[in-house]
């Protein structure tokens, strides 16, 4: 009589099927080439979405080394926000701001988990790890429907890969869908995110560190209204993170 040990079939199955899919992916990429989204490269087995040079050459702030940077600076009206930190230096022009269009309007949210991979893996390890919780700035649910998918929510998941550090994604939502802000001033800007969020789920953030992320920051204005709301939470500290900041 035989006896089958079904664990180690079980697992020589699936190491199988593990070569199978990697000998298909290799098959496809030879005659589909998956490419860089900035450069066009090719990419090359262990790179996704963006190849190595690209990454490398992302002008990069490390601000997570510099207490008073300008990021922070623009949150000094309110001194309970903690700290301040961006991936990199966004410019007008370049080819990382094509990069942020293609993330917000060009329905490519994986660029926003790959860039919030990286942006993780550059703060691991500084103040921003210290954060109990990742909350991205919501957008409003007719937004929302429209684009598919929220790219601050995309940077997040990725950095939560890289940071051990859980997403809240419902406890603040937006309930005014405002403008957009490319062309206002600071003061037009500041005026258009009032009393834009709503708490809905106090408890799941009270007394916590939360780590509030966007794409890009320009004047500050949306963030330090989201990151307001948040401190009316009972205990909260409230640090922030962009993708880009944009500065002159």
């Amino acid at each position: 009589m035989k006896f089958y040990n079904f664990e180690l079939i079980f697992l020589q199955k699936k190491e199988s099927l593990k070569k199978i899919r990697f000998f298909l992916q290799d098959f496809i990429n030879l005659f589909f080439p998956n490419s860089c989204t900035v450069c066009g490269r090719t990419l090359i087995k262990g790179e996704n979405v963006f190849c190595t040079f690209c990454i490398n050459d992302l002008p990069r702030t490390r601000f997570h080394k510099q207490p008073d940077n300008p990021v922070i600076q623009l949150f000094y009206a309110n001194p309970r926000i903690l700290y301040g930190t961006a991936y990199f230096i966004y410019k007008k022009g370049s080819r990382f701001q094509k990069l942020i269009h293609q993330l917000k309007y060009k329905g490519c949210p994986e660029i926003g988990i790959e860039l919030g991979k990286h942006f993780g893996n550059d703060i691991l390890g500084s103040v921003f790890h210290s954060a109990d919780v990742l909350v991205p700035v919501p957008l409003h649910p007719e937004r929302f429907k429209k684009r598919g998918y929220n790219q601050s929510e995309k940077i997040c998941e990725g950095m939560s890969v890289s940071m051990s550090i859980p997403v809240d994604f419902k406890s603040v939502i937006r309930t005014v869908n405002t403008q957009t802000q490319t062309r206002k001033n600071k003061e037009e800007r500041h005026k258009n995110v009032e009393s834009i969020f709503s708490i809905q789920n106090p408890e799941m953030l009270k007394n916590k560190h939360v780590l509030v992320v966007d794409d890009i920051i320009t004047t500050g204005s949306t963030m330090l209204s989201f990151a307001e709301e948040i401190l009316k939470i009972e205990g909260t500290k409230v640090s922030v993170a962009a993708l880009g900041v944009a500065i002159d």
